[in-house]
């Protein structure tokens, strides 16, 4: 067995970087530095590296939060290298240490070091996945929330910062007075805009700050929106034995993928970007037609999975799949539903992606868990299902499955009010009080009545009337007989 460090990554059998990372240089900072950052945007680096170039863009990832002290001893533990292990559906591994991550820093003790990261003409990028519901917004209206408890907290105590925004914004704030460029603000997370909505935030945070920052911040930073796609589950104490009984590695925190990986980019960052279509990131000049894809097909069709998996009694992904009514439910209601408000999509065979959607969520090596997707479900559903919703209702376009949707998300929660899931079932979720509460209250229109996730949507009488009637058979019938009439079976 071989401990992970620079020292002793393998050699033979699992590959492991062949350049010299010693001679590799920090040119990024990311926030959220968690198994999809990892599993992403560092391998596509590392892929790079592979070829002789970008030795200039290696990464220096960012905990702001205390509990990523735990990533911050796994990756300081093992020289910041990690195992990457790609899932195949035959269930055969493909493992690859990656080395493309330099350093790690955890902000609330590191925080003057951060700040001097930041300021350091050397890094020219600075990227995020703080998950969507990071973006200090308004789940309804998507505007930014100057009363968001981090944000009061962060703006009166600039020396205790508890966002990733609070740092940034100090970060801009010092250029700005050292008369330095701006680093590029590039946002991967799963958010329509996201490029759009992390500007929105830093300069709504910098404005509470400093409204002359504010301005510059909005005049001279880039904010490229990307999509970004790779199922990445949970790392589990079977991946960590797993690693150690078949290929002799022990790593504190390998990442596990699927095979299927994706990256288009807006190509806007004035101080240069690594050489990334070498390792086939697509760049573009308007990602917005190809997010809109994968939030309202792959994200939209993950909260489905979620909600309509557990009351059948399913923990996994692959395993939910396996039941025919609800892998019918993803194909109408992707088809039906969420196709109709995309648009065109030049150079997209959108039958094909659907389809191979199906299948990656079939694949049972991944091992993803319905929890993991309901995780923080009520920023989710507002980012995923309900636009779609909204676009349908304006243009006269049915909306049955997705209010059967939000139909089951109700019902979910009502069963968990009820005590009707496990507690290692139970998602995390900011707003989990609110949607208990709701759910479990007398009047099952109550739900809708949650502004933050539904702002007047819940109001509108198409809506509202099939939501009550589909959640009424759920509640009488249980979901495989509600997802039959639904069908049409």
């Amino acid at each position: 067995m071989t401990a992970l460090t620079t020292a002793t990554a393998p050699d033979q059998g699992v590959p492991s970087p062949s350049y010299d990372r010693s001679s590799a240089t920090v040119g990024i900072v990311h926030f959220g530095f968690g198994n999809f950052h990892r599993s992403h945007q560092a391998m596509y680096l590392d892929r790079l590296m592979e070829t002789g170039e970008g030795l200039d863009w290696g990464i220096c990832g960012v905990g702001v939060l205390p509990q990523d002290a735990a990533m911050r001893d796994a990756m300081r533990a093992q020289d910041c290298l990690f195992t990457l292990v790609v899932r195949h559906p035959d269930g055969s591994l493909e493992p690859r240490v990656v080395g493309s991550v330099l350093e790690y820093l955890h902000g609330p003790e590191d925080l003057a070091t951060v700040q001097e990261r930041l300021l350091d003409p050397a890094v020219r990028i600075v990227s995020l996945t703080v998950t969507e519901g990071g973006y200090l917004k308004n789940a309804a209206t998507g505007e930014f929330d100057p009363a968001d408890p981090s944000v009061v907290h962060d703006v009166a105590h600039p020396d205790d910062p508890r966002t990733a925004f609070a740092y940034i914004v100090e970060g801009l704030r010092r250029r700005r007075e050292a008369g330095m460029e701006p680093f590029t603000v590039l946002s991967c997370d799963n958010l329509q805009g996201n490029g759009d909505v992390a500007r929105q935030t830093i300069a709504g945070f910098a404005r509470l700050v400093d409204p002359g920052l504010a301005d510059w911040i909005e005049a001279e930073v880039a904010f490229p929106n990307c999509m970004v796609d790779r199922i990445t589950p949970a790392t589990t104490d079977a991946d960590r034995q797993t690693l150690i009984r078949d290929f002799g590695i022990e790593d504190r925190w390998p990442v596990p993928a699927e095979p299927f990986t994706q990256w288009i980019v807006e190509d806007e960052f004035p101080l240069g970007r690594p050489h990334l279509e070498a390792v086939d990131v697509q760049f573009v000049e308007d990602v917005r037609p190809y997010e809109l894809m994968k939030l309202r097909l792959l994200n939209a069709s993950h909260q489905a999975l979620a909600y309509l998996g557990a009351p059948l009694g399913y923990v996994l992904v692959d395993e939910t799949m396996r039941d025919d009514r609800v892998r019918t439910f993803l194909e109408r209601y992707m088809a039906d539903e969420a196709a109709p408000t995309l648009g065109d999509l030049p150079g997209i065979d959108l039958p094909g992606y659907m389809a191979t959607l199906l299948e990656r969520f079939a694949n049972p090596g991944i091992r993803d868990t319905l929890v993991r997707l309901a995780t923080d479900g009520a920023n989710r559903m507002a980012t995923f299902t309900l636009p779609a919703v909204r676009d349908n209702l304006a243009a006269g376009r049915p909306v049955e499955l997705g209010a059967l949707m939000v139909a089951a998300w109700a019902e979910y929660w009502a069963l968990i009010a009820r005590g009707g899931l496990a507690d290692p079932e139970v998602p995390p979720d900011v707003h989990a009080d609110t949607l208990r509460s709701a759910a479990a209250a007398d009047d099952p229109a109550a739900f809708l009545g949650i502004e933050a996730v539904f702002g007047d949507l819940g109001t509108d009488p198409t809506f509202r009337e099939a939501f009550l009637r589909w959640r009424a058979a759920l509640a009488a019938e249980g979901v495989a007989a509600t997802l039959d009439e639904a069908l049409g079976r």
